[in-house]
């Protein structure tokens, strides 16, 4: 385990806990297998499929974030992070398999750091693709409360452009 990146997550994080754990065992993980590094720009995505603790690890090792555009939330509520190497098209899911048996937080965080990572996560080929690298949008005024919103959000409602927020979705229990 290297202690540095640890201590790195923990301060970022503001507290040692098992979720930031799991999240530091993904880094290491993504790391080893996909040999990278921290990502400047957008070289490197995570996906993450829960807003859990582990994904401050993420951000602080990885340098993913959403303001980048390479840090994406996919809200399944699975502990899995999904890894993609623009640079050479190499990609990882990994799915946190492993459960508490009950034992007490500071067992259970040392338990997940000193586990190898086989143990830790299943690994598989995320089923989607490389998300496009981030765009930027025209701003719309909102006709109605007159904030500004990107174009991709706005939605015509009664003839207007109108934001998310005052947007009156129709969709009779569909989704």
């Amino acid at each position: 385990m290297d202690k540095k990146l640890w201590e790195q997550a923990v301060d970022f994080h503001g507290h040692e806990c098992p979720g930031l754990a799991i999240g530091f065992k993904a880094c290491e993980a993504a790391i080893e297998k996909l040999g990278i590094g921290k990502s400047g720009d957008e070289e490197i995505v995570c996906i993450t499929e829960n807003d859990a603790c582990g994904v401050d690890a993420v951000q602080s090792i990885l340098g993913c974030s959403m303001g980048k555009g390479n840090l994406i939330y996919r809200g399944t509520g699975k502990q899995a992070f999904s890894f993609f190497n623009r640079k050479n098209g190499e990609k990882i899911r990994m799915y946190f398999k492993i459960n508490s048996n009950n034992m007490d937080r500071d067992m259970w965080q040392k338990t997940i750091l000193n586990l190898p990572i086989e143990e830790v996560f299943e690994f598989s080929t995320p089923q989607y693709d490389l998300p496009e690298t981030a765009r930027i949008f025209k701003s719309i005024v909102c006709e109605n409360c007159k904030e500004s919103a990107p174009e991709h959000k706005i939605r015509l409602q009664n003839g207007k452009q109108v934001c998310l927020d005052c947007f009156n979705s129709y969709d009779r229990g569909w989704k």
